[in-house]
């Protein structure tokens, strides 16, 4: 007589993916993230044609900075739209393949974004560190060269991300995730498969893609830091640390908000899961171009020379 594996489940192929329904209270949240999206798309778009437009921004620090708002203006838009089609329609089903198609983007856009902080660390610590160097290590072809590896690495990365999760296993057809939008560990624990090879894949990966990146950067900033403490003048200390500053505010709020979405809130209670898994994809992108505009002279300067001279000067 056979033996029968108790421990044996049915799997079925997903077709559908059950998102968190947003459709209560669905006004007051549609207006909220339609505001959120567009104050992100004209901050960012604003950043990234100032930078094109006015030729003293033509250096490596704001090109890098062009790309960060290139990427914040697809990272937002790889999650917001669908949750604001979430409100409005209030259907919460998306089919798995389009699950599929959101979670590679976002997860290759973040992982960019990883990369080209630490870059932006980089570029700032030969700026402050080793000045003389500095237009010889980052001459156009070295920053182009950066820059791409950043966008590729995040690509290449999704690309393990992804495949591993559409070969993850399902007990039913449709899964029900506890989330506003798809993502890696959300669908690793509606899976009933054995997943101790998936989270270790992502827990690698998360280690060399997110934390490798953040510990460079730390290292970066301790020798800016000393750098700076070495100049004599007061004035001369604040001129070097403004150049850093506004970069150093955004790595806090990425990765802290990074940092609550994947490991802080595990084992809470699922509403303060759910704000950091927004807070992840939306305040980040929000307040980068307010960081930069606030604290940036050079910015702030370029966009009033910008008004001045094509709206000012047409009235009058």
């Amino acid at each position: 007589m056979p033996m029968i594996d108790l421990h044996q489940k049915n799997y079925t192929l997903l077709e559908n993916v059950l998102l968190l329904n947003l459709s209560d209270g669905w006004f007051f949240v549609t207006i909220l993230f339609f505001v959120i999206y567009c104050t992100i798309l004209i901050g960012n778009i604003s950043i990234f044609t100032i930078i094109r437009v006015e030729t003293h921004l033509h250096s490596p620090m704001y090109f890098f900075l062009s790309n960060l708002s290139l990427l914040d203006i697809l990272y937002s838009s790889a999650t917001i739209p669908l949750m604001l089609f979430n409100c409005i329609t209030g259907k919460t089903k998306i089919s798995f393949r389009k699950c599929i198609f959101q979670l590679y983007f976002f997860v290759s856009l973040g992982g960019a974004e990883c990369i080209l902080l630490a870059i932006m660390a980089y570029d700032r610590f030969v700026a402050i560190c080793n000045p003389l160097r500095y237009p010889v290590v980052m001459s156009s072809r070295a920053c182009a060269s950066l820059a791409v590896t950043s966008w590729l690495s995040g690509f290449i990365n999704s690309v393990l991300h992804t495949v591993m999760t559409a070969n993850l296993k399902f007990c039913q057809s449709d899964a029900n995730i506890n989330h506003f939008y798809c993502d890696v560990p959300p669908l690793i624990q509606a899976s009933c498969n054995p997943t101790k090879t998936s989270k270790i894949l992502l827990y690698v990966v998360s280690i060399f893609l997110g934390f490798t990146p953040f510990m460079y950067i730390v290292i970066s900033y301790v020798h800016i830091i000393s750098t700076i403490m070495k100049i004599k003048s007061s004035e001369g200390r604040w001129r070097a640390f403004s150049t850093c500053s506004s970069h150093l505010i955004v790595v806090t709020i990425f990765y802290g908000t990074a940092n609550l979405n994947y490991v802080g809130p595990t084992g809470y209670s699922l509403e303060l899961e759910n704000l950091a898994s927004l807070l992840y994809c939306i305040l980040t992108p929000l307040v980068n171009p307010i960081i930069y505009c606030l604290r940036n002279k050079e910015v702030k300067g370029a966009f009033k020379k910008y008004f001045r001279h094509n709206y000012f000067t047409v009235s009058r």
